[in-house]
C-alpha cells in the first residue's frame, strides 16, 4: 500500500488537470450530499414541508419562503433538495457495494490463483458463467426475487461485481506465487494464509484499486437503472434513478427539469469518478502510461 500511494504517485496524479477536476468534482458532490440537511432548503421526504400546490413549478419559483432553484416535481418537492438527498443513496450504494465486491472478489481471486487446480477451475468457471449474462439481467433477477430495499440492491450489485476483482487478482496471483519472495516465505515456515495475505496481497492491490474506482461508477449507474425501472430503492427514499423515471413521464409535457437536472447530477458523479479512475489506471499500470 505504501508503494501505491508514495509521493511520486500522488505528484503524478495531480499533474493531470482532468484528474484534479474529477477529484474536486467528487469531493464537492460528496460533501453536498453529506451536508444535505444544511444545504437543501427543504427536506423533500418530510410530508410537513410539502405542498401539492407547488407541483411542477419551473426553476426559480418562490413559494412558502423557499426559492426552488431547479423547480419542483409532481409532489411539490424541490428538485435541488431531492438531488442532494438522492446523491446520498447513490454514493452510499456505490461505495458499500464496491467495497463488498472487492473484498469477496479479491479473496476468491487469491484462493484461485494461489492454490490452482480444481479450486481455481471451480471459481473461474463460476465467474465465466456469471459473465455470460448481462450484469443488469442478474441484478434484475435478484431484485425481482427478493424485492425492493437498500440492503437488497447492495447485495445485488455486490453479486454482479465480484467477478471482475476475482479474475484480475487471480491472474496477478499466478505470477506472484512463482517469485522468489514467496519461496523464501515457504522456506521459513510461513503458512498459506500468511503468504496469501501478508506477501502476495500487497503486490496485487494496484489493479484492485483501479477496478474499484471504475466499479463505483458502474454501481451508481446500475442502482440508478434499477430505480428507474422501479426495482431499486423504495419510493420513500430519494434516488436519482427514481427521480429521472418520474420526470421522464412528463418530459414531453414541458416539465423537462424534473428529469434533466437529476440526470445531469448523475452524469457529473460518474464523470468525476471515471476521470479519477482513468488517471489511476495510467499511473498504476506502466504499460498504459502515455
Amino acid at each position: 500500500m505504501k508503494g501505491i500511494f508514495k509521493n511520486e504517485t500522488v505528484q503524478e496524479f495531480f499533474e493531470s488537470k482532468e484528474a484534479v477536476f474529477g477529484l474536486v468534482l467528487i469531493v464537492v458532490l460528496t460533501l453536498a450530499a453529506i451536508f444535505a440537511n444544511f444545504i437543501a432548503p427543504q427536506n423533500p421526504y418530510d410530508l410537513k414541508e410539502l405542498n401539492l400546490q407547488n407541483a411542477y413549478k419551473p426553476p426559480g419559483y418562490v413559494a412558502d419562503g423557499i426559492r426552488f432553484l431547479l423547480g419542483t416535481d409532481d409532489q411539490g418537492r424541490g428538485v435541488f433538495s431531492t438531488i442532494l438527498y438522492g446523491m446520498r443513496i447513490s454514493l452510499f450504494v456505490g461505495l458499500v457495494s464496491t467495497v463488498f465486491s472487492a473484498i469477496i472478489g479479491t479473496i476468491l481471486g487469491l484462493i484461485a490463483g494461489y492454490f490452482g487446480g480444481k479450486v481455481d477451475m471451480l471459481i473461474m468457471r463460476l465467474a465465466d458463467i456469471q459473465l455470460s449474462f448481462p450484469a443488469l439481467l442478474i441484478a434484475l433477477m435478484i431484485m425481482a426475487i427478493w424485492g425492493q430495499g437498500l440492503d437488497k440492491i447492495i447485495i445485488a450489485i455486490t453479486v454482479v461485481g465480484w467477478v471482475y476483482y476475482a479474475r484480475t487478482v487471480r491472474g496477478s496471483t499466478l505470477a506472484e506465487r512463482e517469485k522468489e519472495y514467496v519461496d523464501s516465505a515457504r522456506v521459513v515456515g510461513v503458512g498459506h494464509l500468511g503468504i496469501m495475505f501478508k506477501h502476495i496481497l500487497p503486490n496485487v492491490l494496484a489493479p484492485v484499486i483501479v477496478i474499484g474506482t471504475v466499479r463505483i461508477a458502474n454501481a451508481i449507474i446500475l442502482e440508478a437503472t434499477l430505480s428507474f425501472l422501479g426495482l431499486g430503492v423504495p419510493v420513500t427514499k430519494p434516488s436519482l434513478g427514481s427521480m429521472i423515471a418520474s420526470g421522464y413521464q412528463v418530459l414531453f409535457s414541458g416539465y423537462w427539469w424534473v428529469s434533466v437536472f437529476p440526470g445531469v447530477a448523475l452524469m457529473l458523479i460518474v464523470m468525476g469518478i471515471n476521470l479519477v479512475g482513468d488517471r489511476l489506471r495510467d499511473i498504476l499500470n506502466p504499460k498504459l502510461k502515455r
